[in-house]
């Protein structure tokens, strides 16, 4: 189905702004990657500006100059995560186009631990980051970060999970998909490829984010609308290739019967490939896969066959970050939530998409 089709949660205009934007480092923690991909960058759902949004007069802050300012971006999750690599590099790629020399972003990730996520942004903040980007580990914890910043007046964007602390007092705004709306897009494309019949056994995300708990509850809410369709196991892949591969071997043991994978990240589908023609199965055929992202292995394994179906999570986040911080520092008011578009690939569109994806 059309992406014009789907009912859509609208929420902001994305502006085509310029900015420039400088900041100083001794050293980037992250190495770069060549390029974010040929992909199109995220790019907001469109709607009337509002004026109950945050302003820079609302939260108190200092204007910053972004010609100068000293920008930081915490990245959450290791590099091995194409979803993570692509999100690290559109911030470069973005800062370079706007003539940002790549020795004054500071850039930081946290491998995955929470303690260090909450000392990476606090040391940035020591290290003078006037604008901070941030890709939560999780929805809680990063609390003492976000009041370190607030005693500095230095406004967050959140990108990608959203936090559980208050917009417009603790960060500024949430940059990211509708992950329920994914949810229930997968659960469609389950239902259209399976003829609405057969047991699904749901990979989970990692516990204690949005993305897990929205995803899940889309998929469940609409697969329900199927009766032929019934979920006959879920376990947490934590978003790893190898963690969704050894889940699905289990799975693939305890309940053999299972004709339907639903992924809630492209890794974890591409490891349940694995252990399904380990096991003898031919994925796409006796076991069919839908999964969430959009990453280059699993959009060529539905042109290849052995895939269904791929929701795309956009991870270019990038332009559209500096475009909030650049509407935000020119008095515009910003709204608590920036949900952006997801295209989708398929039997009928991979082939030709497939430059779209991401690696």
């Amino acid at each position: 189905m059309p992406l014009s089709t789907r009912p859509r949660l609208v929420l902001v205009t994305a502006a085509a702004a310029a900015l420039t934007l400088t900041s100083c480092t001794s050293r980037e923690e992250t190495p770069a990657a060549p390029s974010s991909g040929g992909g199109p960058a995220a790019s907001a759902q469109s709607v009337a500006p509002s004026a109950d949004g945050c302003t820079i007069d609302k939260t108190g802050y200092p204007k910053v100059d972004l010609k100068t300012a000293i920008v930081g971006f915490s990245q959450s999750e290791k590099e091995a995560n194409p979803f993570r690599t692509t999100e690290t590099q559109s911030i470069r790629d973005e800062a370079a186009k706007l003539g940002i020399a790549s020795d004054k972003l500071l850039v930081t990730n946290a491998q995955s631990d929470l303690n260090k996520q909450i000392s990476d942004i606090k040391s940035m903040l020591d290290r003078g980051a006037q604008l901070l980007v941030v890709a939560p580990l999780n929805s809680d914890g990063l609390q003492p970060a976000l009041d370190a910043a607030k005693a500095k007046k230095v406004p967050v964007v959140t990108i990608d999970r959203k936090v559980t602390s208050q917009p417009c007092t603790d960060y500024l705004t949430f940059i990211g998909s509708n992950f329920v709306e994914q949810g229930k897009r997968a659960a469609q494309e389950m239902a259209r490829i399976t003829g609405g019949t057969g047991k699904v056994a749901i990979l989970l995300g990692s516990s204690g984010n949005n993305v897990t708990t929205d995803r899940t509850k889309g998929f469940k809410d609409e697969l329900a609308k199927t009766a032929g369709l019934s979920v006959v196991a879920e376990q947490t892949g934590e978003f790893d290739r190898s963690k969704g591969q050894a889940v699905m071997e289990q799975l693939i043991q305890s309940h053999p019967d299972i004709t339907a994978v639903y992924a809630e990240n492209d890794e974890m589908g591409v490891g349940a490939v694995n252990a399904l023609k380990t096991a003898g199965k031919t994925p796409g055929k006796d076991v069919k896969i839908v999964s969430v992202d959009g990453t280059r292995n699993a959009v060529q394994l539905i042109v290849d066959g052995s895939y269904n179906a791929v929701i795309e999570s956009n991870p270019r986040f990038g332009p559209l970050a500096f475009q909030t911080l650049q509407k935000f520092e020119n008095g515009e008011a910003i709204p608590a939530s920036i949900v952006i578009t997801d295209d989708q690939y398929d039997e009928t569109n991979a082939a030709q998409k497939v430059g779209n994806s991401y690696k």
